[in-house]
């Protein structure tokens, strides 16, 4: 079998995901995808009939983003893109580097020898739970599988583990700070692809959403998110799985939460012999994929198991890992994979996060990537891990080598 490589991981900076109000709100996310499709072409000098399939993450596949997406994109854009396929793939927040991790697989098999995988989602467009379902608003459905808003699933998690506000809160000023000083000092460039309007003048350039004159004073002063008129129903829901939780304290607030953005990220991963045929240069080889489903209420723990099956794929341990790139839906997650796996804080989300840049549902995961190959170039290191919590009680990983 042929090693899957990644050639290439670029993506749009992260717009602010409020309608009229964030940068990207008049982009359409066909648009977005066009924008990175152009840009893999002409940085790899790309013919893209060579590419066997289009695979992206979308979240929300209705209005905007319904259909096919990513086939209707390479149908409209430029030279060659007609000629690939496309699929349009969900697995909620995982849907990104599921869709990495698939292209992944299909090159490894030796069934295909160059796919570009990723994800997109505007989130200013569409906003959260617009593609709806029988998982939160079927009554009948919410009943029988134990459901609570994910909100409070991250409270649940602190209080199941001892985290609270403050240590909530001092995560998330990490995050910002974190990410404040990568962007100025230009560690996401390499990836970064501007976002340009049809005259060609520029919309974004650099992400919107992060805010580093955050302080702790600043978060300190923000009301609980989750929680609210509905706390003691979702309580009585959650202690049918866990009867020693006799309260469950709001502790996680828009400033320990994920910010809700706009964007698209898009990873081209190959075969060796692809790269002798089109001369391009491999950046890291994907050494083992990990998917797993954990207790469904609680759903936020998958990134630990995830790992740890990726990691026994790869044939490794956590402590062989240089980064870990974890997502950040809500502060308590990154902190309990690092008890669980006892993985230092130093070693995780060295760049900040989606507390801090937003989390684009289904494009963070495949952004996760390129961050983790840009920042084990820039460090010169070797093995990377990226890996999401993803709701419904389920978790995705994925183990890279840099080359």
């Amino acid at each position: 079998m042929s090693d899957a490589l990644i050639f290439d991981a670029i993506r749009t900076p992260r717009g602010k995901g409020k309608p009229g109000g964030g940068a990207l709100y008049e982009t359409k996310p066909i648009d977005l995808v066009m924008t990175l499709l152009d840009a893999l072409r002409q940085r790899n000098t790309l013919d893209p009939s060579r590419v066997d399939d289009l695979i992206m993450g979308v979240s929300s596949a209705v209005g905007d983003q319904g259909s096919c997406l990513p086939r209707i994109a390479a149908l409209s854009g430029a030279g060659g893109w007609e000629h690939v396929p496309g699929m349009a793939l969900q697995r909620f927040c995982g849907a990104g580097l599921e869709a990495v991790n698939m292209a992944a697989e299909k090159v490894k098999s030796g069934w295909h020898s160059l796919i570009a995988a990723g994800g997109v989602e505007s989130m200013s467009r569409l906003g959260l739970g617009a593609s709806g379902g029988a998982w939160i608003y079927d009554p009948a459905t919410s009943m029988r599988i134990n459901y609570v808003p994910q909100g409070y699933a991250a409270d649940m998690l602190a209080a199941l583990n001892g985290l609270d506000r403050e240590q909530l809160d001092a995560y998330a000023l990490r995050s910002q700070k974190l990410a404040a000083r990568a962007s100025e000092a230009g560690h996401f460039n390499r990836s970064l692809v501007p976002v340009r309007d049809f005259n060609g003048l520029p919309v974004l350039s650099s992400d919107e959403y992060v805010r580093g004159d955050t302080s702790i004073e600043s978060l300190a002063a923000l009301k609980p998110a989750f929680g609210g008129a509905s706390a003691a129903a979702n309580l009585t829901v959650a202690r049918q799985r866990y009867p020693q939780l006799h309260q469950i304290p709001a502790v996680h607030t828009a400033g320990s939460s994920s910010g809700i953005v706009d964007g698209a990220a898009l990873v081209l991963v190959g075969t060796e012999q692809v790269q002798r045929d089109l001369g391009l240069r491999p950046r890291a080889r994907v050494l083992g994929t990990g998917l797993c489903t954990v207790e469904a209420t609680l759903m936020l723990t998958g990134p630990v198991p995830a790992t740890l099956k990726a990691l026994a794929k790869a044939g490794l341990t956590a402590d062989q890992i240089d980064l870990f790139e974890v997502n950040e839906a809500f502060a308590a997650v990154p902190l309990y994979f690092a008890k669980e796996l006892s993985v230092p804080l130093e070693k995780i989300n060295v760049n900040g996060g989606s507390i801090a840049m937003g989390h684009p549902i289904g494009a963070t995961g495949a952004m996760l990537i390129g961050t983790l190959i840009d920042e084990l170039e820039r460090r010169q290191l070797r093995y990377g891990v990226a890996t999401l919590c993803v709701a419904g009680g389920m978790g995705v990983a994925t183990v890279i080598e840099r080359v």
